[in-house]
Parts: structure tokens; C-alpha cells; sequence
């Protein structure tokens, strides 16, 4: 096939199709900005597809965020959310949650307090926002509810008995059922998203339905692996509801799982037909900051691409997307070569015990930004007024150990979109 070129021109460019991407494009979107968005597979398959803002505070779970969030800014000042007023937190979680659920995946709206939320191993974790489909495992095991929770023969990834067993002795109400699949009853390994993709027909649900009923003549609710579709999951869920006369619920699965796959999907369908640029699975291989305007350059199945920009949001992630290197001696930005902000030697990158409640010094590396999320170059000036950070590249933050992921993704990239759009109608 002949190989050619095209050039995209547009306001803003986002770099990155993780979750922090994929906010900045929703609020760039929100703002009436001519949007471009690239990046490779990203780790949005890896999450719960839960929204944390802030779990947790050092071994200590979180009841309220936003307390949290005053303590955080009084001992981590120079973490990315205490950079961040409660009301531009608040703003942009309530616009992210809203436009995710006019896309077709529907999440409760975030409130003054964290949810308790299930994994599947059977533990608890605090949250801000779930999708509809989980929330009423939340609510059942509040209640005490008696509750069937079901996996299938084959499955990979989640166990019913385990999460049974953890969690029995505070909801006493737990029973664990395994079945064969419709169309897997040889046994057979299942991934979940296949099986997601099944329950998107009604004569699969419907035979799914038919092996659950015998199951729940005492049973309230019934909880499943999150495999209620891949594509309109609220439809799925409904549909199957109805067919068993009681409330179901989801539990993710471990990664990658159908909840992080369920919002890639999504936005790579919902966001062209807004009008939005998108090259799903490439790499930005470089990115001019010289000329008149920010030029990414790139390669997809087709041929070179080229993208113009007056304003980029850098969202590439830490390690797992590429968005910084780790070396034998140093960790690195590879897109432009920012300074990172790490330990002094390779040495002192972990602690010796692994399991410590401090978590890693290499945790928390990452680039600088000022105060409008411009990245800091060697001599601590931006090193371009076009360009903006958002999401895990940046230092000072365990998103994992303190349940912030989503908080620092999603409160970052609106800051960061917030002042691109400042440079853009400022031109």
C-alpha cells in the first residue's frame, strides 16, 4: 500500500490517551477549542474504573476527601492537587463525571464524601465516583444484603470464593457460585472482555439468566465480574436486571479489565463525532517547540502525520505508557528531555523494605511544573508558555499508595486546559 502524509492544524494537542488525555480533551472540547489528541494504548485498561480523587493518607483510609485535601496541602505542598483550589477540584470532577455519563457510561456524580468501593479480591476501597453498574454492590453490603456473588468456570481474573472469604465476616450475607459461561462450558479460559462482549446479546443474557435463576430463591442481590458489556454497559446491566427480578452489581476484575476498556472504547467512538482529531495507538515521535506554532511529528498505517498545534497538554504517563524512562542509572522524559525531578542515585530509588508504609522515592518522580502546569526546564523557567502538563508525569505525588490517580489526572489536566486556553485566545 502507498504510503502518504497528512497535517492536522489545530488550537490544542493533547499528548496522551490515558486518563489524564482523555480529561484534558473533554475540557479543551468543553471550551469550543479545535482539539487533536494522540498516544499509544496508555494504562486506562489497567484501572478499576473507579474515580479516586483522594483515598488515602499515608496507612490511613480516607472517609472525606476534601479534609484530606487540607491536610495534603498542609504537608505535601508541593503535591500536584494541593496546587489546586477545592472548588477547580470540584468543578472538574463534576464536568468529567458528567460528560463520561452523556457519553454512555453512566457514573454517580462526586460528592462531599468517598464511597466504599469493592475489589475483587474481596477488599474495600475509597473512591469519589463509580459507574452506575457497581453501585449497588456499594449499597448491599451497607445494607447487609443477602447477595450471590458469581464467577464462571475458566474465568481470569476473579475468584467469587476469595472474595467471599474476605469479606464474610463483616457481610454475612455472601454466598459464591461458580458456572459455565453460555458458549464455555468446555471450561476453556474466559477473559473478560470477551465475556463482556457476549452479554451485548440479548440470547446470551438470556441464557446467563436462565443458569442464575435456580440459584436465588433466598438471594437479594446478585454481584458479577464487570463483564455487563463492553458498549452501552447501563443497557446490559439493566436488561439483565430485569430478567433476574433483583438488583445486580459489578466487581472489577484484575487488569487489564472491561471498566478501563469500557472508557478507551468509548472515547475513541464518542470523541470524533465531537468534532475532535484523534490518532488512537500511535507514539508522538517528536515535538518542535521552535516555529510559530508547536509541530508534533508522528507515523500511523497510513503514513506520516503531522500535527500543528498553538497550545499542547503533555499527558504521557509515567512508566507503563512512556511517558518517562527508567534507565540503569537515571529516569528520563524521552519526548523532549525534561529535567526530572528524582532521587540522586540509582540506590536510593526504593527503600529496603518493599512493603514499607513510606512507599518509594521512585514513586514520586516525575517533571516540575509552575503554577499553570507549564513544564520547568533546567533553570526553573517554563520551558515553553505553549506547553502544559497534566496527569502522572508529574513529580511529587504516590498516586497509587494514596488513592489519587484519577484526582491528579482529572484535576490537572482541567488547570492545564484552563491556561492553554488563556495562550490560545490569546494569539
Amino acid at each position: 500500500m502507498k504510503r502518504s502524509s497528512r497535517t492536522i492544524d489545530c488550537e490544542l494537542a493533547v499528548i496522551g490517551t490515558g486518563l489524564a488525555g482523555f480529561a484534558a480533551s473533554i475540557f479543551a472540547l468543553g471550551r469550543g477549542l479545535a482539539t487533536a489528541q494522540v498516544g499509544n494504548t496508555g494504562a486506562i485498561a489497567y484501572t478499576t474504573g473507579y474515580f479516586d480523587l483522594l483515598g488515602a493518607d499515608g496507612q490511613n483510609k480516607l472517609d472525606d476527601p476534601w479534609r484530606g485535601l487540607a491536610v495534603l496541602r498542609e504537608s505535601e505542598p508541593d503535591h500536584p492537587l494541593s496546587q489546586i483550589d477545592e472548588t477547580d477540584i470540584r468543578t472538574a470532577f463534576g464536568r468529567f463525571t458528567e460528560a463520561v455519563t452523556e457519553m454512555g457510561v453512566t457514573y454517580t456524580p462526586p460528592g462531599d464524601a468517598n464511597l466504599t468501593a469493592l475489589l475483587p479480591a474481596g477488599v474495600l476501597k475509597p473512591t469519589l465516583s463509580v459507574p452506575a453498574t457497581m453501585r449497588p454492590g456499594i449499597e448491599a453490603r451497607i445494607r447487609g444484603t443477602e447477595t450471590l456473588i458469581v464467577d464462571f468456570t475458566g474465568l481470569q481474573g476473579f475468584e467469587a470464593a476469595e472474595f467471599v472469604a474476605n469479606l464474610g465476616d463483616t457481610w454475612p450475607g455472601l454466598t459464591a457460585l461458580t458456572l459455565d459461561f453460555p458458549g464455555f462450558e468446555s471450561g476453556r479460559p474466559l477473559f473478560p472482555e470477551v465475556a463482556a462482549r457476549s452479554l451485548e446479546l440479548a440470547s446470551n443474557r438470556e441464557q446467563l439468566a436462565g443458569l442464575l435463576k435456580p440459584h436465588l430463591s433466598d438471594i437479594e442481590a446478585v454481584g458479577l465480574p464487570a463483564v455487563l458489556g463492553i458498549h452501552r454497559p447501563d443497557d446490559v446491566h439493566a436488561a439483565l436486571q430485569q430478567l433476574l427480578g433483583v438488583p445486580v452489581f459489578e466487581i472489577p476484575t484484575l487488569p487489564p479489565a472491561v471498566p478501563g476498556i469500557r472508557l478507551r472504547e468509548m472515547f475513541e467512538h464518542a470523541f470524533p463525532a465531537q468534532g475532535l482529531s484523534l490518532v488512537p495507538q500511535q507514539k508522538v515521535e517528536r515535538l518542535d517547540l521552535g516555529g510559530d506554532t508547536l509541530t508534533l511529528g508522528l507515523q500511523d498505517s497510513y503514513g506520516d502525520v503531522t500535527i500543528n498545534a498553538c497550545a499542547a497538554v503533555l499527558a504521557t504517563g509515567r512508566f507503563l505508557s512512556g511517558g518517562l524512562a527508567a534507565g540503569r542509572d537515571k529516569v528520563r522524559e524521552p519526548l523532549l528531555g525534561l529535567p526530572v525531578t528524582q532521587p540522586g542515585t540509582r540506590t536510593a530509588w526504593h527503600h529496603e523494605d518493599y512493603l514499607g508504609p513510606r512507599g518509594h522515592p521512585i514513586n514520586r518522580v516525575g517533571i516540575e511544573t509552575d503554577a499553570t502546569f507549564q513544564p520547568l526546564g533546567p533553570g526553573g523557567a517554563p520551558v515553553d508558555e505553549r506547553l502544559f502538563a497534566a496527569g502522572s508525569v508529574i513529580a511529587h505525588q504516590d498516586w497509587i499508595r494514596q488513592r489519587a490517580g484519577a484526582g491528579v489526572a482529572i484535576a490537572t489536566a482541567f488547570k492545564a486546559v484552563e491556561a492553554a486556553v488563556e495562550v490560545v485566545t490569546g494569539r
